[in-house]
């Protein structure tokens, strides 16, 4: 028969499940599996547990903790899983405190967890569209749009986004959600050329842009951090990861697709801009800072982080863009090298700011992310042009390698526990 536990185990029943939830909610809120873990360990010492170990996926947790001879298995499901870099950093600081205090009681640890949970969003829906909007505006100049491209990424973006932001906090599929976005984000872009058109503003030539209004779905964190989990051979959490960020971007680009298809349209690049040399440098500075910007307010960074993310992302990214168009660098080795600035940067600001290294990097490298590239492989793939897709596809894939190569190396040089295998 069923024994009752025992006041020993119903203690560890109440630690292990509080740090249980510690674990949800950093993977809920976008962040690595090896984040995960870490979270859970630090909070779990603080509670007394002896020995605790954790399997994480992209959406399951499975938890096993000890205390004297006693343990207990645990296992959670994830739903939801977006980026809330907010969350991230406030796990952060919540961990910091309880190592502080150690020990600490349940009671303590659940009521902050109980606070962070219920913290609101940053911004509301139109701000949230908004930061979407200009990182796309600012994407879509170092795409080589001129100031019509600009402004209808700008416009189809904070459509898309807000369309996006709406129904996911109502819990509807995230891949249909992602459709519905990228194609509202594509034709309020066209809407907008068009009505210029219309009224003998401009030609129907800055079309070609369209492509930039939906690079807000363009799922840079999952890749980045998926990337990471590999680098630290979790290739479990990693392999999933990185699979649900492609279905992701092939939502998006199915949409983007047929869009391009119903009003006739390829994804051509626009006329490159022709200005002063200096000020093209100075003006893709200010962009690759604003795209940043956006990037990591979108993804609910308070201002202090974003403005850290942007500032280490600026000058790395004007080095990239300079050298695969003016030096004629492999644009995989721009991304790498810009990548391990951006990893340097990020280990020097992050600790100065008490703030998660994670939330800095990677909006810093989401704007680096070969969006265009892909969404064309994924056009020309679809109209059955299998060398220009292989060509795009290659490239883009190549250069998302490149971005956590660059990132994981500057790990392995300022860190520690990433530079060698315990």
């Amino acid at each position: 028969m069923p024994t009752e536990p025992d006041d020993a185990e119903l203690e560890l029943i109440r630690r292990s499940g509080v740090v249980l939830r510690v674990g949800r909610l950093s993977l809920s809120a976008g962040t690595g599996s090896y984040r995960v873990k870490a979270s859970m360990g630090r909070i779990a010492h603080a509670l007394g547990i002896e020995r605790h170990h954790a399997h994480v996926t992209l959406t399951e947790i499975t938890t096993t903790s000890h205390r004297g001879r006693t343990f207990r298995t645990e296992v959670t499901e994830v739903r939801t899983v977006g980026v809330n870099t907010d969350r991230l950093a406030e796990l952060e600081l919540l961990a910091q405190r309880v190592e502080a205090r150690a020990p600490v009681t349940v009671e303590d640890v659940g009521a902050e967890i109980d606070r962070i949970t219920a913290k609101p969003p940053l911004y509301p829906v139109a701000l949230n569209a908004l930061w979407a909007a200009i990182a796309c505006a600012a994407f879509a100049f170092l795409n080589n749009g001129g100031p019509v491209e600009v402004l209808g990424a700008f416009l189809g973006a904070f459509l898309g986004q807000g369309l996006r932001r709406v129904m996911l906090h109502r819990g509807f599929n995230q891949f249909g959600v992602t459709m519905l976005a990228g194609a509202l984000s594509s034709l309020g872009y066209l809407g907008f050329v068009q009505a210029l058109h219309a009224l003998g503003v401009t030609g129907p030539v800055h079309e070609a842009g369209y492509v930039a209004a939906a690079l807000f779905l363009v799922p840079g964190f999952p890749l980045v951090t998926g990337a990471l989990d590999l680098a630290k051979l979790d290739f479990s959490a990693g392999v999933a990861r990185l699979t649900w960020a492609v279905m992701i971007f092939v939502s998006a680009a199915f949409a983007v697709w047929v869009v391009s298809i119903a009003v006739g349209l390829s994804p051509d690049p626009p006329t490159a801009l022709t200005l002063d040399p200096a000020l093209m440098t100075t003006l893709r500075l200010v962009a690759s800072f604003v795209g940043v910007l956006g990037f990591a307010l979108m993804f609910n960074s308070p201002w202090r982080m974003a403005l850290a993310a942007a500032s280490v992302a600026a000058v790395p990214n004007l080095l990239r863009v300079e050298a695969v168009l003016l030096l004629e660098w492999p644009p995989q080795a721009a991304a790498a090298i810009a990548a391990f600035l951006v990893g340097l940067g990020a280990a020097w600001v992050a600790p100065r700011l008490n703030i998660p290294r994670i939330t800095v990097y990677v909006p810093a490298v989401t704007i680096m992310v070969p969006g265009v590239p892909a969404y064309r492989a994924m056009y020309y793939l679809n109209n059955g042009d299998v060398p220009q897709a292989l060509t795009y596809g290659v490239s883009a894939a190549l250069v998302v390698t490149a971005l956590a190569v660059g990132l994981a190396v500057a790990r392995m040089v300022t860190d520690r526990e990433w530079g060698f295998e315990h």
